[in-house]
């Protein structure tokens, strides 16, 4: 009986990675009471595009969809290849937009994207910034749904004074530009002597080590804490002020949602999907990518302005409740259900 779905992504989070949507956004769609086969969990990359190959032709009798987690850098292969399985087996497939570099892909490699991404079932953008880059491109079988997070699990905590003890989460990669972080802490601490940064998050790409050097040459002591399940970084945040992202390409990144969920301050480089899911000096602010001046200052303002920062945070509070699983899911209901 085809009711059954294929979900293709990185299941890494036992390798020590980050948990990515197919082991956040599976999990609820099967508490809805779907019924999902997964793949893949191997590391390496091209063991794991042969597992998801070889899922897809396991399975091809069973199922009725295909989510595909697509990316924009090296998994985006893996996408490619098994949509066209995909075709070839007459299945449905939906991809699945997270790659924040996605705009170039469609750019770079017009023909295979067009392949791929028009013959798709649908095209699911989790955020405004990709759905409008993609319409833009000529692709109309495309619908926003956003990421969602569960809002009960998030404690609120007001705060009425604020002081520069900053929390970055996410992958140490080259791409999220780990050493800003660093940067504005040797900057805070010319003002405040005790400001103080944790930076949250497992490596990927060797950026963790990079990072560290890097910290040491300036001086500054960070405190690296490596990959935290949810549930300890989540009570760490308790301890922080103040929450900055640092990348230089982004979608709509789950760490920020769940800082905006917590009621921490956030301060963002304004790339590619953040000033979709951000408003400036209305939930968050904003500052040009490696702009190590801009985000300082930025820090310093809220900390001298805690009415406005006050506001501003529960703003933020209030658009993510927008964007709780009880909302969401309605959509991928909708779509797949």
């Amino acid at each position: 009986m085809k009711n059954q779905i294929l979900y293709l992504g990185n299941q890494l989070s036992k390798h020590g990675f980050n948990k990515t949507t197919i082991e956040t956004l599976g999990f609820q769609l099967e508490m809805e009471g779907l019924s999902i086969f997964y793949s893949s969990d191997k590391k390496s990359l091209s063991i794991r595009m042969l597992a998801m190959i070889s899922a897809v032709f396991k399975y091809r009798k069973r199922i009725e969809y295909i989510l595909i987690d697509t990316y924009s850098t090296k998994a985006f292969w893996y996408s490619f290849v098994c949509s066209q399985l995909a075709r070839f087996f007459k299945i449905k497939y939906i991809p699945i937009l997270h790659g924040g570099d996605l705009p170039n892909r469609l750019k770079t490699n017009p023909k295979l994207c067009q392949i791929m991404f028009a013959n798709a079932y649908q095209n699911v953008a989790p955020s405004g910034y990709l759905k409008q880059a993609f319409e833009q491109n000529g692709y109309a079988n495309i619908i926003y749904i956003p990421n969602s997070i569960e809002i009960q699990k998030y404690k609120f905590k007001t705060r009425t004074d604020f002081t520069p003890k900053l929390l970055w989460v996410r992958a140490f990669d080259l791409i999220y530009n780990p050493e800003m972080a660093v940067k504005v802490l040797f900057e805070l601490q010319k003002i405040f002597p005790n400001a103080t940064l944790t930076m949250v998050g497992p490596d990927k790409d060797g950026s963790l080590n990079t990072t560290k050097f890097f910290a040491e040459s300036l001086g500054v002591t960070v405190n690296f804490t490596g990959q935290l399940s949810k549930e300890a970084w989540l009570e760490l945040a308790l301890e922080h002020d103040f929450f900055i992202n640092t990348s230089n390409f982004d979608n709509t990144p789950v760490s920020v949602m769940e800082a905006m969920a917590l009621g921490l301050p956030i301060v963002s480089t304004n790339v590619g999907g953040i000033p979709y899911l951000l408003n400036h000096k209305t939930t968050a602010l904003l500052v040009s990518a490696n702009d190590v001046d801009q985000m300082t200052n930025s820090i310093l303002y809220l900390i001298t302005n805690s009415k406005n920062t006050m506001v501003m945070v529960q703003n933020a509070r209030r658009k993510i409740e927008e964007m709780d699983w009880e909302v969401v899911k309605r959509q991928w209901i909708r779509l797949i259900g």
